[in-house]
């Protein structure tokens, strides 16, 4: 019997993308342990990007980063325009494979999945069911990062998410390029975006942060990064639960549990 192809389940984006614009959250997933051992610990170490955009450049970065993780990782990219993944074929090497797919991850199991820049531009009543959609269809033990940056990268935010739901909020930035913690807040993922007002969590911790921020400032002799890594200390002195840095810190990064900052 043939099989029905299936139909991708989204709408077109702006597909707006650029060369090393997700480095950040590249970065992030290679040094994350909760990503490292689904990857490693996967029998098939499939990587599903999502809506990589007019330019499949992304798509293959992410690829050759996560290699450095697991050398026999498999990155498909998904598009729900026809001709953005002929544009891609064309281009891009053998070793990374590009399809017509949306939510539904076109019938894939993967064990990540990566959506950068897509649920950004739905309604923000759409989320649940696209998240539900993709946790459905991800492996058992994977995960899903939907996120949101800038045109350069320089300022990012994502929720990582897994079958039961999500697990974390992360807020990346190079600390050069931000006046304080509070300027992420233009890029919050769009289930938290229309909640950073008074009262609301999200809005408690960035407030939070932009005061340790003002309180860290002479550590600002020693550069943004030093400032950052003295900001998080003081964040964790007020009982926010948040991730310890990495020791080498190039981004500034501040993860918290999503129940820190999960609308009520």
């Amino acid at each position: 019997m043939t099989q029905r192809p299936h139909t991708p389940i989204g709408v077109l984006t702006r597909g707006t993308t650029g060369h090393n614009r997700l480095r950040r959250s590249d970065r992030w997933l290679v040094h994350s342990p909760r990503v490292r051992t689904a990857l490693l610990s996967a029998a098939d170490p499939l990587v599903v990007d999502l809506g990589y955009g007019a330019l499949p450049v992304t798509t293959l970065e992410l690829a050759a980063r996560l290699r450095s993780v697991r050398p026999d990782v498999r990155v498909v990219g998904l598009e729900i325009h026809p001709e953005r993944v002929a544009a891609a074929r064309a281009a891009a090497p053998a070793e990374v494979e590009f399809a017509l797919g949306g939510f539904e991850l076109a019938g894939l199991r993967p064990v990540l999945v990566r959506a950068f820049n897509v649920l950004r531009q739905y309604p923000v009543d759409a989320v649940p069911g696209a998240w539900d959609v993709m946790r459905s269809r991800v492996a058992p033990g994977g995960l899903v990062v939907d996120g949101t940056c800038d045109e350069l990268g320089r300022r990012c935010a994502w929720v990582l998410l897994d079958s039961a739901g999500p697990v974390s909020l992360t807020l990346a930035c190079d600390p050069f390029a931000i006046d304080r913690p509070s300027d992420l807040a233009e890029r919050l993922p769009k289930v938290l975006i229309h909640h950073n007002v008074p009262g609301q969590p999200i809005h408690r911790l960035l407030t939070a942060a932009d005061r340790a921020w003002a309180s860290a400032a002479g550590h600002g002799v020693f550069g943004p990064r030093i400032r950052w890594r003295a900001m998080l200390d003081l964040l964790a002195e007020e009982d926010f639960p948040v991730e310890p840095p990495r020791r080498r810190m190039r981004d500034g990064v501040l993860t918290v549990p999503w129940a820190t900052v999960a609308p009520p």
